[in-house]
């Protein structure tokens, strides 16, 4: 059991190092700058994040206002 363990343990080491990770390998490059890529993604993600919500909110709020005039009609 140890020795699965401690294989499957070697294999994940072994593929993070092939892993391609959002900042930089140099290690001259220091405080954010080593982060660009990082810091860039995560905005793109919470702007894309903030324009859904605010288009699924839109469409809520269309489709209830509509429902509700249709069901006032009955009334």
């Amino acid at each position: 059991m140890f020795a699965k363990v401690s294989r499957f343990v070697g294999e994940v080491k072994g593929e993070l190092r092939k892993a391609s990770w959002p900042w930089e390998s140099d290690p001259k490059v220091k405080g954010f700058k080593k982060y660009k890529e990082l810091v860039d993604s995560t905005v793109v993600v919470l702007i894309a994040t903030i324009l859904l919500a605010g288009f699924v909110s839109f469409w809520d709020f269309i489709c209830t206002t509509v429902l509700n005039f249709i069901t006032k009609l009955g009334h």
